[in-house]
């Protein structure tokens, strides 16, 4: 089993709730559970996780070299990227990337849209290892993609189908 830290809260009550963060599992446990509650738990999400991941259409592998072409063809390869996978935990998000540690999620609401939209996703996110805020320089960075405008409006127009 790959490496799993437990994360307990005061605050916490009754929801348990784990997630991948690169090669480690976090598990989120409220402080008053049993540690042989904990470890049943503990071994069920893990596995629902490995079977999530299983059935993925696209594997996180594809991300990666996905993000290592669009880093090569439109920013000098500069953005490189520790690891590239899609989460089921984004629902205001398209893609989120943390620069300390590189490593960028695509939220799996984005699995079946256009290439052109994961693409300018995935793109934007690599742009955040070069550039880690919204300013003038990170969206010159994503300016030369082709594909960015009408990819922004279509991502605009299913968040508004969706409110």
């Amino acid at each position: 089993m790959a490496e799993v830290e437990i994360r307990r809260s005061t605050r916490r009550r009754r929801t348990i709730r784990a997630y991948r963060e690169g090669d480690k599992t976090i598990v989120l446990v409220p402080a008053h559970l049993s540690r042989a509650r904990e470890a049943e738990h503990v071994r069920e999400l893990v596995e629902r996780l490995d079977r999530r991941e299983a059935r993925r259409p696209s594997g996180d592998e594809d991300l990666m070299v996905r993000a290592r072409a669009l880093s090569d063809r439109w920013l000098d390869g500069r953005a490189v990227p520790a690891s590239v996978r899609w989460v089921t935990n984004q629902s205001s998000r398209w893609g989120s990337c943390t620069s300390v540690d590189r490593t960028i999620r695509l939220s799996h609401r984005l699995q079946g849209m256009p290439d052109d939209v994961i693409d300018y996703v995935l793109l934007h996110e690599l742009a955040h290892l070069i550039e880690a805020n919204h300013s003038k320089r990170l969206w010159a960075l994503i300016s030369q993609f082709p594909h960015g405008e009408r990819s922004r409006g279509f991502l605009e127009g299913v968040s508004w189908q969706q409110r």
